[in-house]
């Protein structure tokens, strides 16, 4: 039988939740067990799709399609899973099949309410995701004490009681927040905390600390004695150096032996050397000379808005055995271009609206003309498009017709199957599709293979009509999808490293799976880097002869 673990969190949100879960599965995964993990977001949306960046971080999307929380990008990094949609739990999908269900008559007459109804519904959704794996890790998103989050966490109560005492464990993540007036640790926000979770019904079986510093015994002792918790389950989740080191934090304390005492599991395994070998590596790459990358995008604002991405350059510098420090450019300021002149590398990435769009183009512009390796994703590719048609191909006012419909060049265009679409979520071409990659490309080169699959989330497309224009001035197309006769890649003849994706390749790489485009991609920075010193030091060297020339 499945055994589950609900992970609540207290007395502030953003605590990191979705990391202590992924490196819990992590951690049982290296145990030998089959894990599995489900996200349940309280909001009333049906998915994440519909919501801005700035308010929620990205959005992550799945092989089936499903636009979900960015938790689930920490989940598939961490564990080397591919998630789906019964992976993510939202209350606007819960409400959606209750009322649907209700108005078919599926209730039989009942005063349909939030128990039982709501609560079975929650309940049979972690079932369904749970089959077929030892062990159901449900994440359950906000606060204990946001009234959102109640069903949720009743439903997590109830799901003791429908099984044995060994089969459903509870850990709660809580902030110790540190005073710097008085020099202390403050465990009493734990305490309420856990307070909180009683009072609905549910008793921690082990407590998880975030703090800024490593707890002392005494403050731990503390914990313990307030909170009815042992003292061995009182874990300490002091800030890391990464995200990636928490996976080490945590069995260092013993957590993963605490779980499997409590769920009355026996470990046939242990096989953690593939992750400790990562982490040796990420900090030995934190040690060399940095490569440095430049992110032209609007949502700079919030880090958590290119997550995934961000991973994924780190995935792939790690690879090359390099750090990776990243420079988030505003396109909105004028005064950007200076700061590209600083980077060895840039990516355009993915957006939506046309707010920003001239100054990313004017960025795809810069790495263009002056050799920069480019990366250009999802719209940062139609950015490259609309640059390229205007400035190389004169196609004066060349556009995409999401930004322009009037423009006399829709060189990026709306998709076939999207005319007449309304609805907003959950309509645009979303997850794996097939892409076919021409046979001496660079491309093909990086990929190692002529057929490949990649995730997507866009509307607008490569026109298809501009592509012979396009190849005839040195931009190939080099990715097809052949059944819809879609453009998928570009790269550009006679630039050391120009490549545009219509999908999303960050949302496939893993830290111990690197995608090949950020491998590469880094690797034509570091050589960028390179070139660019040894020209300083040609510069020099010249200047330092005509100066002793001159004397």
């Amino acid at each position: 039988m499945t055994r589950y673990i609900f992970v609540t969190g207290g007395v502030v949100s953003s605590l990191g939740k979705g990391i202590t879960a992924a490196s819990i599965g992590r951690l049982l995964k290296a145990h030998g067990l089959s894990v599995t993990i489900v996200k349940c977001d309280p909001y009333i949306n049906v998915d994440a799709g519909t919501m801005a960046p700035l308010q929620h971080g990205e959005v992550f999307v799945t092989d089936d399609g499903a636009e979900t929380d960015l938790d689930l990008g920490y989940y598939e990094r961490f564990l080397g899973i591919d998630t789906s949609r019964i992976n993510i739990v939202t209350a606007g999908q819960i409400y959606q099949t209750v009322i649907a269900r209700e108005r078919e008559g599926g209730y039989l007459g009942q005063t349909v309410q939030v128990i039982p109804h709501i609560t079975d519904e929650i309940k049979r959704r972690f079932v369904k995701a749970a089959e077929g794996f030892d062990i159901t890790i449900v994440e359950i998103g906000g606060t204990v004490g946001d009234i959102e989050s109640l069903p949720f966490l009743e439903a997590a109560r109830q799901m003791r009681p429908d099984r044995t005492r060994n089969d459903v464990l509870y850990l709660h993540v809580t902030l110790v927040p540190y005073l710097s007036a008085s020099d202390e640790l403050k465990t009493k926000p734990t305490q309420h905390s856990v307070n909180k979770l009683r009072e609905i019904g549910i008793d921690p079986d082990i407590i998880v600390c975030r703090a800024e510093k490593p707890l002392a015994r005494d403050i731990k002792n503390k914990i313990a004695l307030f909170t009815s918790v042992p003292r061995e389950a009182v874990i300490d989740a002091p800030d890391a150096p990464s995200i990636y080191d928490v996976p080490l934090i945590l069995k260092k304390q013993g957590l993963d032996e605490q779980i499997m005492m409590l769920l009355r599991l026996r470990s046939g395994k242990w096989d953690f050397d593939e992750w400790t070998d990562f982490v040796q590596r990420l900090k030995a790459a934190d040690k060399a000379a940095p490569v440095r990358i430049a992110i032209a995008g609007k949502y700079t604002k919030l880090k958590d808005s290119y997550k995934s991405l961000v991973e994924a350059v780190l995935h792939g510098a790690i690879a090359n055995g390099v750090k990776a420090e990243f420079d988030y450019v505003d396109v909105e300021d004028e005064s950007f271009s200076e700061r590209l002149a600083k980077a060895d590398g840039l990516i355009v990435p993915g957006g939506f609206g046309d707010r920003g769009i001239e100054g990313k183009i004017a960025a795809v512009r810069y790495a263009r003309e002056n050799k920069l390796p480019f990366l250009g994703i999802c719209l940062g590719m139609q950015c490259a498009a609309i640059e390229f048609a205007r400035n190389v191909l004169g196609l004066r006012n060349a556009h995409s017709a999401e930004f322009n419909p009037k423009t006399p060049h829709p060189v990026v265009d709306l998709m076939a199957g999207q005319k007449g679409v309304k609805d907003k979520g959950g309509t645009m071409r979303l997850g794996a599709w097939p892409c076919e990659i021409k046979a001496g490309t660079l491309a093909r080169k990086i990929y190692g293979e002529d057929s490949i699959s990649e995730r997507h989330r866009h509307r607008y497309e490569f026109n298809t009509k501009y592509v012979p224009q396009f190849e005839k001035k040195g931009m190939t197309v080099s990715g097809t999808n052949k059944k819809i006769k879609l453009p998928e890649m570009v790269e550009l003849k006679g630039h050391p490293w120009f490549v545009g994706v219509q999908f999303h390749p960050e949302f496939k790489s893993k830290p111990l799976m690197p995608h090949p485009l950020f491998f590469s991609f880094v690797a034509a920075a570091v050589r960028n880097k390179a070139v660019n010193n040894k020209d300083k030091i040609i510069h020099i060297d010249e200047q330092d002869r005509q100066d002793k020339k001159g004397k």
